[in-house]
């Protein structure tokens, strides 16, 4: 295995037969990181605990699968003769876009049957799903996934990174871009953004973090994925991430612009659910 040639071992606890991999523990941290700060968010704009822990109960459950089916319908040459590796999150291909598309549709239903504004769960979501995203590409790192094309030592070297990071880039003697890091540090610092400025008074009216989440993870997105070598390809030629980065940043720019044009009278974010 690569981890005995310096690579970092990927399987975190091991009891018997069961494994427990690095991958699954950094995504559920990540979860669980994110869960604590929109309750904490979730008091200051009137949604309560309660509500959170059971959207979170439909949504997480739902994203995964919808994840991983959106991976697994993109590399379906491959499953359709393996079959039995379809149900393997663990050991990696779960698709953003994927899950991204499953968690919106279930907060929009549960919202529905709440009678909560889906708007304003959205906005409380969005900043801490791009963290839940900078830290859940750590688990790609323990993979050794999600890298891009071919690079040098010296280049790694060049961008001042820990050895570690360069000692996990290096997968069977050639070394790789750490492209996982580049999406990871983007959407790090989009989540800065966004929570250092969604406060601020008459700047977000309810729906619009949730289209700046989109344009700035879309935007980063676009790039990182043209330097990645496992797309998954529509037509074997178009990366269908890039293809829909750029549908989702053209749509959320001009949808935001539309709304406050054609919706003047929206509630802003900080008015919250009950005032």
């Amino acid at each position: 295995m690569n981890y005995l040639l310096g690579a970092l071992n990927p399987i975190a606890v091991k009891l018997g037969p069961i494994e427990v991999r690095w991958y699954g523990v950094i995504i559920a941290s990540a979860v669980i990181i994110a869960v604590i700060l929109a309750i904490l968010e979730g008091k200051k704009i009137g949604i309560n605990e309660d509500t959170i822990y059971d959207m979170v109960l439909w949504a997480l459950p739902i994203s995964i699968i919808s994840a991983r089916l959106y991976y697994v319908v993109f590399e379906w040459s491959y499953y359709s003769q393996h079959l039995s590796e379809v149900y393997r999150i663990w050991d990696g291909g779960i698709a953003i876009y994927g899950g991204l598309i499953g968690a919106i549709i279930t907060v929009i239903i549960f919202c529905q049957r709440r009678h909560l504004s889906a708007w304003l769960m959205f906005d409380l979501a969005a900043p801490l799903v791009l963290l839940a995203q900078s830290i859940g590409r750590w688990g790609n790192f323990m993979n050794q996934e999600a890298h891009g094309g071919k690079t040098t030592l010296e280049a790694l070297q060049n961008l001042h990174l820990p050895e570690f990071i360069i000692n996990q880039m290096n997968i069977n003697g050639i070394y790789y871009k750490p492209t996982f890091l580049y999406e990871s540090l983007w959407s790090f610092v989009g989540f800065l953004i966004l929570i250092a400025l969604r406060h601020r008074v008459h700047l977000f009216k309810r729906g619009e973090i949730l289209f700046a989440y989109l344009t700035w993870y879309s935007f980063g997105r676009f790039f990182i994925e043209g330097m990645r070598t496992d797309s998954l390809m529509l037509f074997s030629t178009i990366r269908v991430s890039q293809l829909l980065s750029l549908v989702i940043f053209i749509g959320s720019i001009s949808w935001l612009l539309l709304r406050r044009y054609w919706e003047p009278q929206n509630q802003w974010y900080l008015d919250g659910q009950l005032k």
